[in-house]
């Protein structure tokens, strides 16, 4: 089996794992700041990472040059954006039909990467895509009680834009990660990776330490007074990262970010055989779909 396929799964379950521990820090902070912990309490976990690889395989520090700076930091502040995105969304009525099209990430991965890599997708690889965003789709319609009339409806409006903004940012992050771990030029992909997330930290971290700082001051305190959990996410999170970065060096973005939607499959797993919440057969075809993706994925790559 290749490398990249469970350093993907590994990623998206500790991801599920990072997400549970981020609902806890709801009542003491907004999404921007649970998002600026998992940032910042996540750096110095990578640094160690980046360290301890350093120092058991003998390699030197990677060298930045100009194309990895200028994507690492368009990389790191389009994640930024796209969360934004994400959370100003939930201001809007019909917040439920931004964040179903902010599902499209998958699809705007593979584009970028054509564009801007140059990389290439099987038809086999391109189907799979497809069909694991049809399953995305009709879980995010049955979770949020939409139709498929004002799903479609809804295009044009600005929460649609919105949300299919916030998949974009998302997708240009996936991108650029993999460019600026490739512009190093180096035969290690584990240190590659593992200094791109650390770079990637460090802008993100500087940059919302900043913003917080000047437009959201109570944010930042608070996550200075939630450290116990903050330091969960960000292990988690920063765990979660090591191996996303490991594996779109290795492999096509738009591959990891498709097998990585198995985290939805993580997901209904625990909420419907730990939690006993009910499944509709919108939710179960939708996961069917995801599953027969990934597989299609994986098998007719």
């Amino acid at each position: 089996m290749p490398l990249w396929i469970p350093l993907t799964i590994a990623a998206a379950f500790l991801q599920n794992l990072r997400s549970t521990l981020q609902k806890q820090l709801t009542g003491e902070m907004s999404a921007l700041g649970a998002t600026y912990v998992r940032f910042a309490y996540g750096l110095p976990v990578a640094a160690l990472y980046l360290w301890g690889l350093l120092a058991f395989t003998g390699a030197a520090m990677p060298e930045a040059n100009a194309s990895f700076l200028a994507y690492a930091t368009v990389g790191g502040l389009a994640q930024i954006w796209g969360t934004v995105l994400l959370v100003a969304l939930f201001a809007y009525r019909n917040f439920a039909v931004g964040t179903t099209y902010s599902k499209t990430e998958t699809i705007q991965t593979a584009l970028f990467g054509i564009i801007v890599l140059g990389d290439h997708l099987s038809f086999g690889a391109f189907a799979a895509i497809l069909i694991s965003l049809a399953g995305v789709l009709a879980i995010s319609i049955a979770q949020s009680k939409l139709t498929l009339g004002t799903f479609w409806r809804s295009l044009g409006e600005k929460p649609t834009l919105m949300g299919i903004g916030s998949g974009a940012c998302y997708g240009v992050a996936a991108v650029c990660y993999r460019a600026a771990s490739l512009s190093l030029e180096r035969p290690d992909f584990l240190v590659s990776a593992a200094y791109t997330l650390v770079i990637v930290l460090l802008i993100q971290t500087a940059v919302m330490t900043v913003w917080l700082r000047l437009r959201h001051p109570a944010e930042l305190s608070a996550s200075f007074r939630t450290w116990k959990v903050s330091s969960l996410v960000g292990v988690t999170g920063a765990l979660a990262s090591m191996g996303w970065f490991t594996a779109m060096t290795i492999q096509n973005a738009a591959y990891v970010r498709a097998l990585g939607q198995i985290e939805l499959v993580f997901t209904f797993a625990s909420s419907h055989f730990l939690f006993r919440e009910k499944t509709n057969a919108l939710e179960l075809t939708g996961i069917a779909l995801v599953i027969g993706g990934i597989l299609l994925l994986i098998f007719a790559r």
